[in-house]
């Protein structure tokens, strides 16, 4: 054991990396790079082995707020030629199973069941599920804590999808913070989290270089929304008075819940870019079957953008 936290998990992990490493860790059954050594890189076979045995500790870790988290076969591949780093594709002849890890992708049939789009959603979920677990551990948000896990397991009692319950992980999860934290507050747990998953990204630099566009491109691959559309202003303005926007999201996967919409994955992912946009409303779009989103650029001063106590960017109310 090498921690009883996600953060002690993650902070090891991120200690055995090597940015010039050429072993990675990939799911034997399917191809996938589990959260949340999807980016490592590590120098030595046994080093990845020690890695992989972190990475199962920290999805079982992960897994005791959602049972529903998937199984992976997780071993070591070594990268050929070194430094191609881009898709995940077939093992070769040197890849084998790391000692110590269970085989147990085989004895879950629902894993077996999802498709490579239900995958990404679910692992994309779990990743930013993770990173907001351990920034409430970092900030010593227990009671928070408590009340995502009481409100989950509530949602969870009427689901059996395992997509399903990890969307309702992110809306819980959304709501407590938006009901219990200030929106300074919340502002200041976005950017935590955010950091988290840039580090997991790129750990000898921590920060990701992405637009706001790529962003909602990322959400839109792994299913998180449908279509986009900048219904008034987009990203590329640069003027002053390019302050607020209108944003349309069409066939978002998250559901409204005490007349909020549940916005963390969209602004976590914002909050990954160099200029963040912060929502402060929220209105159904009959046209895209989705929402209208009103958002603002996240000034020094959140008075400045009108986001008072009354706006959450995390859970705006439904006008």
């Amino acid at each position: 054991m090498v921690g009883t936290t996600l953060q002690a998990i993650r902070t090891h992990l991120e200690g055995l990396a090597s940015e010039d490493g050429e072993y990675s860790l990939v799911c034997a059954r399917y191809g996938d790079r589990p959260a949340p050594a999807a980016d490592l890189r590590f120098e030595s076979r046994a080093t990845a082995r020690l890695a992989a045995r972190a990475t199962e500790q920290y999805r079982e870790t992960l897994r005791r707020y959602d049972p529903q988290l998937p199984y992976y076969d997780v071993i070591v591949r070594q990268e050929h030629p070194p430094g191609d780093w881009g898709v995940a594709g077939n093992r070769d002849s040197s890849t084998r199973v790391p000692d110590g890890v269970a085989s147990n992708a085989r004895s879950k049939s629902d894993a077996g069941q999802r498709t490579g789009e239900g995958r990404d959603l679910v692992e994309f979920c779990h990743r930013v599920a993770g990173a907001a677990f351990e920034t409430m551990s970092a900030h010593g948000y227990d009671a928070l804590e408590s009340a995502v896990m009481d409100a989950y397991l509530a949602l969870a009692e009427r689901l059996s999808s395992p997509d399903g319950l990890c969307l309702c992980l992110l809306e819980s999860t959304a709501i407590e913070l938006a009901t219990q934290l200030s929106p300074a507050e919340q502002v200041t747990f976005l950017s935590a989290t955010a950091a988290r998953l840039n580090a997991s990204d790129d750990p000898s630099h921590g920060r990701v270089e992405r637009s706001i566009d790529e962003s909602l491109s990322q959400l839109r691959a792994v299913g998180i929304l449908e279509t986009v559309e900048w219904a008034r202003t987009g990203p590329t303005e640069t003027t002053s008075a390019s302050r607020r926007a209108v944003i349309d999201l069409g066939e978002y996967a998250l559901s409204p819940s005490g007349g909020r919409l549940p916005l963390l994955p969209v602004v976590v992912e914002w909050f990954r870019c160099q200029q963040a946009w912060l929502p402060v409303s929220a209105t159904a779009s009959n046209s895209t079957n989705g929402w209208r989103i009103e958002v603002v650029r996240a000034p020094e001063h959140l008075e400045a953008a009108g986001v008072d106590g009354a706006k959450s960017p995390l859970a705006p109310r439904i006008s």
